[in-house]
């Protein structure tokens, strides 16, 4: 097991160091050059970094632990993912490359105002970090799954990598690094696939599906699961999925990152096809894991990782957890990265510094990086469960895409915008934190309540306060002018 975990961290260590040092000292110094990588990602760069963004904790162990409890259904938060990087690259990805704007809370200052930017800032900030600490706890599982530590110390171990896969060179250590990982990762997971079949009683899935049966829960070999669980967890997950990280920084820092509105539409293909396959063999592993009863033991956090590393020849669990481990760290390095532009951009500079040099928001973003990350790893001491504490968080960025879109294509009322998000911020409290869904007999998940109340509620809003035409409705010239105005405030 020793020779494991050196193995793992040394390739680790050799393509982080390596390429991170490289590109270090090969950087040119420019505007945002840490942040965005100077605007200049290419096609490939964006795609496979699009799609290890959303590619983490929730698709790897995550999903093995929710499979245990629901089964094949749980897919759908993987076609979710499909489903949002079509948004991001034919939608809002484009929307924000060709504004040019370096943070979601600077395209809401161009659409509301000065005031909601800050408060908007002020919530997806947190909100991410919220995602930060899950990487944190799925990284812990990884290493807890090598070695036999607890969960704890893998999640201080893994932190402590993950700040390096961001504070060399930022945002362009992060796309070249994850072009690697990737071409490991899915030539690992091909590989692993035969060998497990091969590993498991009578060489092949039969016998999963068999204990399901046997258990009286066909259903849990089912993607559909039961009409419940489509409504409840299905429905639920792409509501959250696509409607918060359709809007979230988390998501489109790398659009904002990439050479042009065209190379992130060309990255289309590429994201999805890398994103969309994973979840399938995730879930496959937690099915596997509950059935065969030496890893149901080890209950839903564990399982499906200890299965890997027990049935599969060493150098091949040395590749898969190496590759899932890579991918674990560039969601991590993202959801570190994305607050830390947040809080220079949108407060830092925004309130107290508007002409800090671009060495000087370097700097401060790796701080922040690096307080940040160990945050998370306190916070992720606590092993809350991955995917629905994922999807509550979801649930707060919901209004801003709906605002967003209004805003953009329709009107922009800065009364009806912040009277949405106010609403729906605190339903979401509410529904988590209280007995108001009982009280109410509605059996509706976060992101179904604030789903309906930000359409509901941004669209009235909208149509019955004052405001300015859409921004996309406006021509070239009254876009250019506006954008300059508010840039000299």
């Amino acid at each position: 097991m020793n020779g494991l975990i050196i193995s793992v961290l040394i390739y680790e260590f050799l393509v982080i160091g390596g390429i991170g040092f490289y590109l270090s000292r090969e950087a040119k110094k420019g505007k945002d050059s840490f942040l965005l990588s100077g605007r200049d990602l290419p096609v490939f760069a964006v795609g496979v970094t699009l799609a290890l963004t959303v590619l983490g904790s929730a698709h790897i162990f995550g999903l093995m632990e929710t499979a245990w409890h629901l089964g094949a259904v749980s897919m759908w938060f993987s076609f979710a993912h499909v489903i949002l990087i079509a948004v991001v690259c034919l939608g809002t990805g484009r929307w924000v490359r060709r504004l040019n704007v370096s943070t979601v809370p600077e395209l809401i200052e161009m659409l509301y105002g000065p005031k909601i930017r800050i408060i908007t800032a002020c919530i997806m900030a947190p909100t991410i970090f919220g995602l930060l600490t899950m990487e944190t706890q799925a990284i812990g599982i990884a290493f807890a799954s090598m070695t036999g530590w607890s969960i704890q110390k893998g999640a201080i171990i893994g932190g402590i990598i993950g700040v390096f896969y961001v504070v060399l060179a930022g945002m362009k250590e992060i796309a070249w690094i994850n072009l690697i990982n990737t071409v490991v990762m899915y030539l690992g997971m091909i590989i692993a696939a035969i060998y497990l079949a091969k590993a498991l009683p009578g060489q092949n899935w039969d016998y999963v599906s068999e204990y399901y049966v046997n258990e009286g829960q066909p259903w849990m070999t089912n993607i559909f699961g039961t009409p419940d669980l489509m409504f409840t967890f299905s429905l639920g997950v792409i509501l959250s999925v696509v409607f918060a990280q359709g809007i979230s920084q988390m998501t489109l820092q790398t659009a904002m990152s990439a050479k042009s509105e065209r190379t992130v539409k060309k990255s289309l293909w590429i994201a999805a096809i890398v994103n969309g396959v994973f979840g399938v063999f995730a879930v496959c592993i937690g099915l596997a894991a509950k059935a065969l009863p030496e890893f149901h033991a080890l209950g839903p956090k564990l399982a499906g990782a200890t299965l890997i590393v027990e049935l599969l020849p060493n150098w091949v669990v040395v590749w898969l957890l190496a590759s899932f481990l890579g991918a674990l760290l560039s969601t991590f390095a993202m959801t570190a990265i994305t607050p830390a532009t947040i809080f220079v951009k949108d407060l830092y500079v925004k309130i107290y510094e508007p002409e800090a040099s671009d060495e000087k928001q370097t700097r401060l973003a790796r701080i922040v990086i690096i307080v940040l990350s160990i945050l998370a790893i306190v916070v992720a001491m606590a092993n809350p469960p991955i995917v629905s504490a994922i999807t509550w968080l979801f649930a707060w960025l919901i209004p801003v895409f709906w605002i967003v879109i209004i805003g953009l294509f329709w009107k922009r009322s800065t009364i009806a915008a912040t009277v949405t998000l106010s609403v729906c911020w605190i339903v979401n409290l509410l529904w988590s934190f209280t007995s108001l869904p009982g009280v109410l007999g509605v059996r509706l998940e976060n992101a179904h309540v604030i789903f309906i109340l930000s359409i509901v509620l941004g669209f009235t809003l909208s149509a019955f306060t004052k405001g300015e035409r859409g921004l996309f409705r406006k021509n070239r010239y009254e876009m250019d002018l506006e954008k300059r105005t508010s840039a000299m405030k």
